[in-house]
C-alpha cells in the first residue's frame, strides 16, 4: 500500500493539532484535592501526658491546593481560629502562598467533630487536641507524592496561631509521633501565650515567628512578647513582630467586633501533672472561670497586614529555598 508524501504531511499536521489541543485543555493549575486526616479527639491530660490510648478516633479533612504542576513542592498547613475554616483569612493566605509557588493545605479541625465554631463555647474541644491534629496533617502531607516532606511549615491565626506556636515544643513532637518529619517553620498570628507549658523553652530547630497587634484585646500581646523573649534568651530562633495600634484580626478585611466571643486574655495558666491550671485559683482551668470575659475588637489594618505578608514571604523564601 502506497502512502503519498502529502498524506504523511497531513497526518503529521493532524497529530500535531491533537497534541496541541491536549495541551490547551490541560488546566493551568492542578485540581484541588480533599485529603482525609486521621486524628484523635483528646482531653488536655491525654495530650499532655502523651497517652492517646483513650482518644476518640476522628477523620478530619482539608483542602490541598497546588500552585503549579511541579513535583516535590513546599507546603504550608493553614490552621483556622475559633470561628472555624469559613473565615476568609485562610483563603487569603492560601492565595498569597500559592502565588509564591507554595502548596497550601487548609486543615478543618471542626467539621469532622460536628463543631461549627468555638467563639462562644470553648469547652467543646480541648485546644491542645488541635496540636495533635496538626502533627497528623503534616504526616499526611509528607506522604503525598507531590509534596517535599522536608519543606512543610505551619501558619495559624487566632487559636490556630496558638497551635502554630506551641507545636514547636520538642516534647509534644516526640510524644505524638512527629519524629520523621521536621516542621520547617512555625508562623503564629495573634495566638494566646498566657500559658506556661512544661519545658516550654525546648523547641524544635526551626524558625518561630509571632505576629501581633499591640492593641489586641482578644489575645494580649504582652504574654507573647515575654515568651518570645525567653526563647531568645535560650538561644532559639524566635522573633515577635508587634504592629502599633493593630487589633486582633488585623490581616482580615472582613473583621468585625464580636461582643459574645469568649476571651481568656486575663487568665494566667500553667501546666501541672497533665492538667492546665488557673494560676489564680490553682485549680483546673475552665471556660467558666471568673477571669474569662466576653467581647473583643477585631479590625483590619492594611499597613500591618501588608507588612506581615512581606515578612512571611521573606522567611519562607529563605526557609524553602525559593528562586
Amino acid at each position: 500500500m502506497r502512502i503519498s508524501i502529502a498524506t504523511v504531511f497531513s497526518l503529521s499536521i493532524a497529530l500535531f493539532a491533537v497534541s496541541g489541543n491536549a495541551e490547551e485543555t490541560r488546566p493551568k493549575f492542578p485540581p484541588d484535592e480533599k485529603l482525609n486526616v486521621p486524628s484523635l479527639t483528646l482531653t488536655d491530660e491525654q495530650f499532655l501526658k502523651g497517652d492517646t490510648a483513650g482518644g476518640v478516633p476522628v477523620t478530619l479533612t482539608g483542602e490541598l491546593r497546588f500552585p503549579n504542576w511541579d513535583e516535590k513542592l513546599p507546603a504550608v498547613v493553614i490552621l483556622h481560629g475559633n470561628s472555624g475554616p469559613v473565615s476568609s483569612i485562610g483563603a487569603r493566605w492560601a492565595a498569597l502562598l500559592n502565588k509564591m509557588g507554595i502548596a497550601t493545605f487548609r486543615l478543618d479541625s471542626f467539621g469532622g467533630r460536628g463543631v461549627v465554631n468555638l467563639m462562644t463555647d470553648q469547652t467543646r474541644l480541648s485546644f491542645v487536641t488541635r496540636f495533635y491534629d496538626t502533627y497528623r496533617a503534616v504526616d499526611v502531607l509528607a506522604a503525598h507524592p507531590r509534596i517535599d516532606p522536608s519543606r512543610i511549615a505551619v501558619l495559624g491565626y487566632s487559636s490556630g496561631g496558638t497551635t502554630a506556636l506551641y507545636t514547636s515544643l520538642r516534647r509534644f513532637q516526640n510524644a505524638h509521633g512527629l519524629t520523621k518529619t521536621r516542621i520547617a517553620a512555625h508562623l503564629a498570628f495573634y495566638g494566646t501565650c498566657n500559658i506556661q507549658f512544661i519545658d516550654e523553652l525546648d523547641v524544635a530547630d526551626a524558625p518561630i515567628r509571632e505576629f501581633h497587634g499591640s492593641a489586641d484585646d482578644q489575645t494580649l500581646a504582652a504574654p507573647c512578647r515575654h515568651y518570645i523573649a525567653r526563647l531568645n534568651a535560650a538561644g532559639k530562633d524566635a522573633v515577635m513582630t508587634e504592629y502599633p495600634g493593630a487589633y486582633d484580626g488585623f490581616d482580615e478585611p472582613k473583621s468585625v467586633p464580636n461582643s459574645m466571643a469568649q476571651t481568656s486574655r486575663n487568665c494566667q495558666r500553667r501546666e501541672e501533672d497533665g492538667k492546665i491550671l488557673n494560676v489564680a485559683t490553682n485549680k483546673p482551668f475552665t471556660s467558666d472561670d471568673a477571669c474569662m470575659e466576653l467581647g473583643s475588637t477585631e479590625r483590619y489594618d492594611k499597613v500591618a497586614a501588608e507588612a506581615a505578608q512581606a515578612a512571611v514571604k521573606q522567611l519562607l523564601t529563605e526557609v524553602f529555598r525559593l528562586n
